[in-house]
């Protein structure tokens, strides 16, 4: 291994005894060096060996400002200046609900807590105790957190997927409970004859439909035409509700979500990682009579964290950031990062090396297939793994910091310099391929 990241092979082989694995998330074992970082600013970041990236890892999509935003610093730096938390009430807390209520049309009312994973079982669990029933359906390859009733059918072993139109529950840990599938039932992404089918088979049964409304976490893969608002109506006749997990969609497609993109108004939504500028904070935001059951119908919530003053603080100037002059950030965000998938097509083009590129401005993904479309988890099977494990390697060498399942995710401070840099990094590392 290159002598380019020695510093940081010596940190992790030092961790390795006393930090499981030497990482703090076992995803973070998968980079093809698993990095140490001393600091960042704007769209880049500088690691403990000197060496410089453009990011397009954000902390896996939490720094929809970049680093180190001006406006964000000064806010948190003050805040630290005084009280970390309460485990109380503070002035902050309605500021942020009620600008999240402006810009999400689900948000009738909004609970805070800490990360994606809790904001899911808040969800789950309210649209069990809102319709009396127990079994919430999902899809394959849908990433809706690491516990034991979302970790479902995520990115199971092809031996046991099942076949392609009635995929097999699997779990995606060992020590997950059995029964957990018990309470779970699973579709194929972007078809809705199989969720019709779901629900004539089960009815009465099923108390929810949770979806990303953009396959983020399973190849940046975009809903068909209609199938989202199909997916609204079907719940809506059969008594179900529609949660769309907005935890990477949201405050990054546009301010109001995937679901204002869309127009297509679900019963609850989760949020996280671009609402906190790299703070932790999650929130779930829906129906008002949904939403109060956890005041007034017996449903139990709590968290020491929830809404603390420096999470809030974050996010009360990152959602300011990004509503004003009508959500130019944004939009200029998105512009960047289709610029960014087109340059990275021309440059695989020029090298004969077929890719498929597919997502939004500023959450996409690089497949390696001769694919044409993709619509569901599974198309992801024909894509060559080596070829991507080289080019995220590649690319690093080249000082452009990847996901290594080759997703980038694209900041509103990136800008032409670092469309230009990606550019001639991506023709000499494609030219290699």
């Amino acid at each position: 291994m290159s002598d380019r990241y020695s510093r940081s092979r010596q940190l992790l082989e030092r961790a390795r005894h006393s930090l499981t694995g030497g990482v703090s998330s076992p995803f973070r074992a998968h980079f093809p060096v698993p990095l140490y970082f001393e600091s960042g600013q704007g769209p880049r970041l500088r690691d403990v060996d000197g060496n410089e990236y453009v990011d397009y890892t954000l902390a896996w999509g939490p720094n929809i400002l970049g680093y180190a935003h001006p406006r964000v610093t000064e806010a948190v730096a003050r805040q630290a200046l005084g009280a970390h938390t309460f485990g109380a009430q503070h002035a902050v807390e309605p500021e942020v609900s009620e600008k999240f209520q402006r810009a999400v049309p689900c948000a009738e009312r909004v609970a805070f807590t800490s990360s994606g994973s809790e904001a899911v079982q808040l969800a789950m669990r309210l649209a069990r105790a809102h319709t009396g029933r127990n079994v919430v359906l999902k899809f394959e390859g849908h990433y809706h957190g690491w516990m034991d009733s979302a970790l479902i059918s995520y990115r199971a072993p092809v031996d046991q997927m099942g076949p392609e139109d009635e995929p097999a529950i699997t779990f995606g840990s060992k020590g997950q409970v059995p029964n957990a599938a018990g309470n779970a039932m699973v579709a194929p992404w972007n078809d809705i004859e199989a969720v019709e089918r779901r629900f004539a088979a089960n009815p009465g049964k099923i108390a929810a439909v949770i979806t990303e409304p953009v396959l983020c976490n399973g190849g940046c893969m975009m809903p068909g035409e209609g199938y989202l608002a199909a997916l609204r109506e079907i719940a809506t006749r059969h008594g179900a509700l529609l949660i769309f997990d907005e935890v990477i969609t949201g405050f990054r497609m546009t301010l109001g979500g995937a679901q204002a993109h869309y127009g297509v108004t679900p019963d609850l939504a989760t949020f996280g990682k671009a609402m906190g500028a790299g703070m932790p904070l999650s929130a779930i935001a829906g129906r008002r009579d949904i939403m109060e059951l956890m005041m007034t119908g017996g449903v139990a919530f709590g968290g020491t964290f929830n809404g603390n003053p420096m999470s809030l603080t974050a996010a009360n100037v990152a959602l300011d950031v990004l509503a004003e002059n009508d959500g130019a950030a944004l939009k200029q965000a998105n512009d960047t990062g289709y610029a960014i998938q087109s340059a990275l097509r021309e440059a695989a083009a020029a090298a004969g090396i077929p890719i498929h590129v597919c997502g939004f401005g500023t959450a996409f993904s690089v497949h390696f297939n001769e694919r044409t479309s993709m619509v569901r988890f599974r198309d992801m099977l024909s894509n060559d793994k080596d070829r991507l494990a080289k080019y995220v390697r590649g690319m690093l060498d080249e000082g452009v910091y990847l996901l290594p399942d080759g997703r980038m995710y694209v900041s509103c401070v990136h800008g032409a310099r670092e469309i230009d840099e990606t550019a001639a990094a991506a023709r000499r590392v494609f030219a290699t391929l």
